[in-house]
């Protein structure tokens, strides 16, 4: 029965409303829909999970909005990074040090405006002893990307684009390293991935298009074909393609799965493509950079 929990603040005027959907989206929280009507407007930022806490014992001294992120001194950084760029605030600095914590982790407040602070933490042992495993990081700076895109439907595939690319300028990417390429539809991804992977000349590729069975006998066909050469030629090439590739029964479910209410797979995909290059490099490096 219960779908999820929401945290509504009353931001109390447009500039404090912009100022915290800035430092939100400087953080890397993923929008969520959020709303515009004639009376107010929202800005909506999602998280994997929310939890609510009941505490027997010794309170930690936080924020009452608390944060846990995976890499605390890359979140410490954005934050510092967002405060500078509001330089020139009469306001005194809102940004604690990172400090431990009595219950075996480390945290940070940041307090974006008076009345809105929130604690950002991370333990200090999360995997709880067990051995580490070696994933790659979220960070994208210095990484050279293609995006492949289908045209058919480009009602869905225009808006997995518009995701991928602020994921990948969201996590740092420049403009400049992010390649294009449009292709007529998911049937042509795997031959523009395939020439533009054998050029050497990007880290990774993101394949984006949409199947929708409709009354089509051919959509299994080609769907299989598409998911078949996108991963041959990973397999190939050695460079990671990540698969945004929607394959749905009808356009309802496609919008869904393109940020109306099933988050966005575009931006998933590009993602899934900036960890797949961290941990590329790592593999071949021996261990963590």
């Amino acid at each position: 029965m219960i779908k999820g929990i929401s945290f509504l603040r009353p931001a109390g005027s447009p500039q404090v409303y912009d100022r915290l959907a800035s430092f939100f989206a400087a953080l890397g929280f993923a929008p969520g829909k959020g709303w515009l009507e004639d009376s107010s407007r929202g800005a909506s930022f999602l998280a994997p999970l929310g939890n609510i806490e009941f505490v027997d014992g010794q309170f930690p001294d936080t924020a009452d909005i608390l944060v846990e992120v995976t890499a605390l001194d890359a979140v410490y950084q954005a934050a510092e990074s967002w405060f500078r760029m509001q330089a020139g605030d009469p306001a005194a600095p809102r940004l604690s040090p990172i400090t431990d914590t009595h219950w075996k982790s480390r945290i940070f407040t940041a307090e974006p405006e008076p009345g809105f602070p929130f604690s950002f933490w991370a333990w200090t042992d999360p995997v709880k002893g067990k051995p580490v495993a070696l994933e790659g990081d979220l960070s994208a700076a210095g990484m050279k990307f293609a995006i492949v895109v289908a045209r058919w439907n480009a009602v869905i595939t225009d808006r997995l684009l518009d995701a991928a690319l602020d994921a990948l300028l969201r996590s740092g990417a420049s403009r400049a390293d992010i390649q294009v390429v449009r292709v007529p539809g998911a049937w042509e991804i795997p031959a523009a991935a395939r020439t533009i992977a054998n050029s050497g000349h990007v880290d990774a590729l993101i394949n984006l298009g949409c199947l929708l069975r409709g009354e089509t006998a051919h959509y299994e066909a080609i769907y299989n074909e598409v998911a078949r050469g996108i991963g041959q030629s990973q397999q190939e090439t050695g460079i990671p393609h990540s698969f945004g590739v929607l394959t749905c029964e009808t356009l309802e479910q496609a919008l869904d799965r393109a940020g109306i209410k099933a988050g966005n797979k575009g931006f998933e995909a590009a993602a899934a493509a900036i960890e797949m290059v961290s941990l590329r490099r790592k593999l071949q490096t021996g261990g963590p950079s």
